[in-house]
């Protein structure tokens, strides 16, 4: 019997657990052809509006996962992992090692710096902005890109941004998106019975317009706020998530009453229930001259719940939303009233784009749809001369 291709994933996204589910598909769906093994930094203090994480255990983690140190972890720019990543790296004749780190960081070069030679090294970027790094940021993409083999995105917009620039339009790519665990991220009834009453919400009552995410400026909070200002049928909205624009959303909140929660200190793995109280999404993001939407989570969370989803056309909103919701301009708040106001009189179009919203979570974005792709494309660049 042949030896197993050996992978090992690094990145620190995996501190949170239920990241980890690209490991645990890229396991089964692996067999006994792979050995996929994943590092995460035991603590990630993360950015800005970003709770502080440490590694999150999980039964399945036994004999696949390593939690190593990490330094600098409130700045990602700069943040790297520690000697026992270097160890590890040099420990095992990797076939295959993929770094969900970007290349222009310091974790991105350190991992070109001691993957081994023989081994394929791919990284995961979405850089969907086209950015002229200043140094050392700069010298760190260019070198990391050298020693790559191919990168990995998850949207079309890093495929426009990417291709044409030096160090990868000469490596080969995938476009996989991210993924969501539809056993936990799934409709449930039940869910949103007991998170209303929570709420102090009583049904029956109007309909549930959700946001979830940070609380910033670029969110396009602003522009939600005065699109329901304007909306002539009785709704009630749910702001799940943090940032600095809690209280300008809990002034706003003050001429609404009881129409308005302002949910905040929610843990990944209890999102599921706050989307299931929702009777639908909206991420109406904004781009600025420094960002836009890289992809969206909270999308493919929410179509997995069974919601519909209305999205600004800000980044790669469109893409991930395809035909199962409803695409607005960034620019046009009167545009999403009559949106939000059409979807809250027409319980059928709710129902419909709910469908939708649920057979695209399943086809396009579960983790194992998603790790079966990682695989197959690790098998073609394992099939191509080094």
């Amino acid at each position: 019997m042949a030896e197993p291709i050996l992978l090992l994933t690094v990145g620190h996204s995996y501190v949170v657990a239920l990241n980890r589910r690209l490991v645990r598909e890229m396991v089964r769906a692996g067999g006994d052809r792979w050995d996929v093994r994943c590092v995460s930094p035991d603590f990630f203090h993360g950015s800005r509006d970003l709770r502080p994480v440490p590694f999150e255990q999980d039964p399945f983690d036994v004999g696949r996962v390593t939690a190593v140190p990490a330094r600098l972890t409130s700045r990602v720019h700069v943040f790297h992992y520690g000697r026992a990543l270097e160890k590890l790296l040099r420990s095992q004749p990797w076939d295959v090692v993929h770094a969900w780190e970007e290349p222009y960081i310091l974790a991105g070069a350190q991992l070109a710096w001691h993957t081994p030679r023989n081994a394929r090294l791919v990284y995961s970027t979405y850089q969907n902005h086209a950015k002229n790094y200043p140094p050392p940021f700069k010298q760190f993409e260019r070198y990391a890109m050298r020693r790559a083999t191919a990168w990995i995105t998850g949207g079309q917009t890093v495929v426009d941004v990417l291709k044409s620039r030096p160090g990868y339009v000469d490596r080969p790519f995938a476009l996989i998106p991210m993924g969501v665990d539809t056993d936990h991220f799934r409709p449930d009834p039940a869910a949103r019975d007991q998170t209303l009453r929570e709420l102090n919400w009583t049904e029956p009552g109007a309909p549930v317009v959700g946001y979830l995410g940070r609380f910033t400026p670029e969110k396009g909070l602003s522009l939600l706020m005065n699109a329901l200002d304007a909306c002539p049928a009785p709704w009630r909205v749910m702001f799940v998530g943090a940032g600095p624009m809690e209280a300008d959303l809990s002034t706003w909140a003050q001429k609404h009453g009881d129409r308005v929660r302002i949910v905040t200190g929610v843990l990944h793995d209890a999102v599921p229930r706050y989307l299931n109280a929702m009777d639908m999404l909206c991420a109406p993001s904004q781009t600025t001259p420094h960002w836009r939407e890289q992809f969206g989570r909270m999308l493919i969370e929410a179509f997995a719940c069974g919601l519909p989803v209305l999205g600004s056309d800000s980044g790669e909103i469109p893409h991930v939303i395809g035909d199962a919701g409803v695409v607005l301009s960034e620019s046009d708040p009167a545009a999403w009233t009559r949106a939000i106001d059409a979807l809250l009189q027409s319980p059928a179009r709710r129902a419909d784009l709910a469908g939708r919203a649920v057979d695209r979570a399943r086809t396009t974005f579960a983790w194992p749809v998603v790790a079966a792709r990682h695989l197959e494309f690790f098998e073609q660049l394992l099939a191509r001369r080094p």
